[in-house]
């Protein structure tokens, strides 16, 4: 199952037509019943996507532990960043959420799909 999940991301990864270049590094634990994936990924436009992601595999059921998905423009401004951090309670997602530059959202777990779709919105909207 973690390989299963390594590959849709490395898969999804370089079939968008709005990555440049990847470089995700893949550190997987005893039994490969986990892995930590980080590195980033540069846009077209050359802002960049840092990835950092730490799952698990437990009773055939995979669970993403820790996640950091953090997008910034080619001058290193954040524009938006998916994490799990547990330091906003107050939000109905705890301890999911999403930051952007003025405010801190409720958020679901995004798909490395959902995160290269909403940057190239963004590239398509500017």
């Amino acid at each position: 199952m973690i390989q299963k999940f390594v590959a849709e991301i490395e898969k999804t990864i370089d079939s968008s037509s709005i990555v440049l270049l990847s470089n995700i590094q893949k550190y997987f634990g005893p039994g490969e019943e986990t892995v930590y994936l980080k590195g980033q990924i540069t846009i077209i436009d050359s802002s960049t996507l840092e990835i950092s992601i730490f799952a698990t595999e437990s009773s055939k059921k995979l669970s993403i532990d820790k996640y950091r998905l953090h997008y910034m423009n080619n001058t290193g401004q954040m524009l938006f960043r998916y994490d799990n951090s547990p330091h906003h309670p107050e939000l109905d997602s705890y301890p999911h959420h999403k930051h952007t530059s003025s405010k801190i959202r409720p958020s679901n777990i995004p798909s490395i799909r959902d995160i290269l779709n909403e940057i190239s919105a963004m590239i398509i909207g500017a």
